[in-house]
């Protein structure tokens, strides 16, 4: 199914469509305000399973699967507690086009989390996948839709993405074009915050 959903005023029933399919343990593919990405609610044990299979991870927990939270509130939730630095730092980014990586802490599912003791969290300057995120009422796990073509390595029309991967996910929603430029990656697990990969957001730590 595809479904068009427009980033200056998403619409509040498809938007509740959205989060059915959710809570139904659904898979679902999105925009985010860098590139597409595939996700299903964090806590569905079996759509997570899902979108390792889509992704070819074997095992969850040895993936690079970040969340995507509506604001900063559930840090507190799956995050162990940062220095105010890097709380200045994440407000000041978010929403936005990064990518914070946290010691994670004990309410991360633990067929997520395995033997990894960091998260990755996301606020996406896109008010479709916000909406949703704040609806549903539970981080999205996120992954990127990636394209097997060598010179592009992701998939930008969200028609050419409901083609390609329409028949593993439950919904895909057409948000226009998405960005071919991924978030950048701010690792917070010591004092000093790095950047891990240079991506769309830019920072002066």
């Amino acid at each position: 199914m595809l479904i068009k959903i427009y980033e200056e005023n998403p619409n509040e029933r498809e938007v509740q469509k959205v989060v059915s399919i959710l809570r139904d343990g659904g898979v679902i593919i999105y925009p985010t305000d860098t590139i597409y990405g595939v996700g299903c609610d964090l806590t569905q044990a079996k759509a997570v399973e899902r979108v390792a299979r889509i992704k070819g991870v074997s095992d969850v927990s040895k993936s690079n699967f970040s969340f995507i939270c509506s604001d900063l509130g559930h840090l507190s939730i799956y995050a162990k507690p940062i220095s105010n630095p890097i709380f200045k730092l994440m407000k000041r980014c978010l929403p936005g086009a990064f990518t914070f990586i946290l010691e994670a802490n004990n309410n991360v599912p633990k067929y997520f989390k395995g033997k990894k003791k960091t998260v990755g969290i996301r606020v996406p300057d896109n008010s479709i996948i916000l909406e949703i995120v704040k609806e549903l009422g539970n981080p999205i796990l996120s992954a990127s839709v990636k394209d097997e073509d060598e010179i592009v390595e992701y998939t930008t029309d969200p028609e050419l993405i409901h083609e390609k991967f329409g028949d593993l996910v439950d919904l895909v929603i057409d948000g226009g074009y998405g960005g071919n430029v991924p978030s950048t990656i701010i690792d917070c697990t010591s004092d000093i915050p790095e950047i891990t990969r240079q991506g769309k957001g830019k920072v002066e730590l």
